[in-house]
């Protein structure tokens, strides 16, 4: 398989650098889980499992039990790049969660993070 060098990078390596980097903000590691596991559909003994597999990207997102369909709301840069303009599907999702990790980090609320308040009807106001 082809593609960019961090789809065959263990999410474990990098998963230690998004730990760091929430917690370094103040957030915890039940946080940076919680994120992960909203986007992916993971449990947390899944998620651990996979962890501790050394799984990489492309297999951690192609085996992810259901994919959130509201991560398709996070939009915005990360590291200088359009989240929603990138075209590779498996690299789009890794830009989601760099995302969603920044987000944390800047010490934005969970339910705007989790993108919850999408859920409300906006016939309500």
């Amino acid at each position: 398989m082809t593609g960019h060098r961090i789809f065959g990078i263990a999410v474990a390596s990098v998963y230690r650098a998004y730990l760091a980097k929430a917690e370094k903000k103040g957030r915890t590691k039940a946080e940076v889980d919680e994120v992960i596991r909203w986007q992916t559909g993971h449990t947390q003994d899944s998620l651990d499992a996979e962890l501790a597999k050394g799984t990489t990207f492309r297999d951690f997102f192609a085996r992810a039990p259901a994919m959130n369909p509201l991560r398709d709301l996070v939009t915005g840069t990360v590291c200088g790049v359009r989240v929603e303009a990138v075209e590779d599907p498996l690299m789009r999702e890794i830009r989601i969660l760099d995302k969603l990790i920044d987000e944390l980090a800047k010490g934005r609320p969970m339910t705007k993070i989790l993108r919850q308040q999408s859920l409300l009807p906006d016939r309500l106001a």
